[in-house]
């Protein structure tokens, strides 16, 4: 694994704007809401030669407390390099307010070699050995699949759904992902990939505390390799970014809880689907919403346009039984509301292209793995799982952005599985919802 801060400078077009530090910028915002001097006398005080020092001329930071001024201190930005999929999926659901990017897993190496060692990911010693051989297996199965769909993509061109008039690049392009798409359900879980994200000093701290307060070893590495980073951008408020007692209680109950669930529940058997959504349109007495839904809506070219009062202010949350490791990394990075998942193996999904017994011997010894690290109460049982494991996921957030979510993840390119889930919450958000039907968009999501 590998942290590297980006240290952001300005364009040449902003060479004449004032020059700060982030924790110089914070400390001079919050000192100008506090202040009626005016900002051009605040920065009078700037040296930036010497930042500690003109942060201290300006404000103690403990006047103001970290938390009120450490969203000001702008975007830091972060690259992780060879991080598990488990600990990107991780990141992302603890940086809420964070924008990111993950590698997608068209372009991963799919190897044994792209593995952390046992170690590194806390698996038991004595097990070390069989989860080594249940992910090189898993490995061969992926190769083994992406071979032949491939092959069948190419001697059944009508199974992908190309665009009319498609130039061959882009039909040879498609027709690889039809077949890495479908492929994908076997990749392990513990395989690494890279990610990027920004986010303040404040969303900063609350990130790295939570991950040094999990129960995963890989975890407390990344928290202190970022913490290293951004001590160097974000000193005083980094500081305040070591595990505590609270995160590390509910950590460990949401593991046991976890465990609890998955060793009633893990099964190699696809699970059928079901979805889950619950729309509350109540609003207080004394501020009744009178917007027609149609006016909330059609004023939209696109999915990006804005929304007016009815569906800003209509609650929504919305679950799926099945969801498979593969699209809930996706998924998981709609940043609005909350999300949970106890990240368990109830089932687990493969596309109708690929058959279940052709890969049971594989999936059964997965299955025996993740149940003997479950009944350890292992954090690493995590590592144990494929991209196919089906989870229970719950999202909650407000009807604008549940109709953004649905209309993004149907349309055009959208991975097929993403559509399958959000159409089926659809059918049911339109059943408790009808007037929004002539004004949501479902996609098709082609090509494919």
């Amino acid at each position: 694994m590998k942290v590297t801060g980006l240290a952001l400078v300005p364009p040449p077009s902003a060479a004449d704007l004032p020059k700060v530090t982030p924790e110089l910028l914070a400390s001079v915002l919050a000192r100008y809401s506090r202040s009626n001097e005016g900002l051009q006398n605040i920065l009078a005080k700037v040296d930036l030669a010497h930042p500690d020092e003109s942060i201290d001329r300006i404000l103690k930071f403990v006047d103001y407390g970290h938390a009120s001024i450490g969203g000001l201190t702008g975007g830091l930005a972060i690259a992780l390099d060879g991080v598990s999929m488990w600990l990107a999926y991780k990141i992302f659901e603890l940086a809420q307010m964070a924008d990111g990017q993950e590698s997608s897993t068209r372009y991963i190496t799919m190897e044994a070699t792209n593995l952390p060692t046992p170690t590194e990911l806390g698996v038991p010693d004595d097990l070390a050995a069989r989860w080594s051989a249940v992910m090189t297996q898993a490995f061969a199965a992926y190769h083994a699949e992406y071979a032949r769909l491939d092959q069948l993509a190419q001697q059944q061109p009508e199974l992908v759904r190309l665009p009319k008039d498609a130039k061959p690049a882009v039909v040879n392009r498609i027709r690889k992902n039809y077949a890495l798409d479908r492929a994908r359900y076997f990749i392990p879980l513990a395989t690494r990939t890279n990610l990027g994200l920004v986010q303040s000093s404040r969303m900063w701290a609350a990130t790295v505390k939570h991950l040094d307060s999990l129960p995963q070893p890989e975890a407390r590495t990344a928290a202190r390799l970022i913490r290293d980073e951004l001590l160097k951008q974000s000193p005083r408020l980094m500081r305040h970014s070591s595990t505590e007692k609270s995160y590390a209680a509910q950590a460990q109950q949401e593991l046991a809880r976890s465990c609890q669930l998955g060793l009633a529940r893990l099964s190699t058997a696809p699970l059928a689907d079901e979805v889950w959504v619950k729309v509350d349109r109540d609003t207080p007495p004394w501020l009744r919403e009178e917007q027609p839904l149609a006016e909330a809506l059609k004023h939209r070219a696109n999915r990006y346009g804005h929304q007016g009062l009815a569906t800003r202010r209509m609650r929504v949350s919305f679950a799926w039984n099945n969801m498979a490791v593969a699209e809930l990394r996706d998924l998981n990075r709609h940043r609005t509301g909350h999300r949970y998942t106890p990240l368990i193996q109830a089932g687990f999904y493969l596309p109708p292209e690929i058959r279940h017994a052709g890969h049971q011997a594989l999936l059964d010894e997965q299955a025996a793995l993740t149940r003997e690290l479950m009944q350890r109460g292992s954090g690493a049982y995590v590592y144990s799982l494929l991209l196919g494991a089906q989870t229970p996921f719950e999202h909650s957030t407000h009807a604008d952005k549940f109709i953004y979510e649905a209309e993004l993840r149907t349309g055009m390119g959208a991975h097929f599985r993403y559509a399958e889930h959000l159409s089926a919450t659809l059918r049911e958000f339109f059943r408790q919802v009808p007037e929004a039907r002539d004004w949501v968009v479902e996609g098709t999501a082609e090509p494919e």
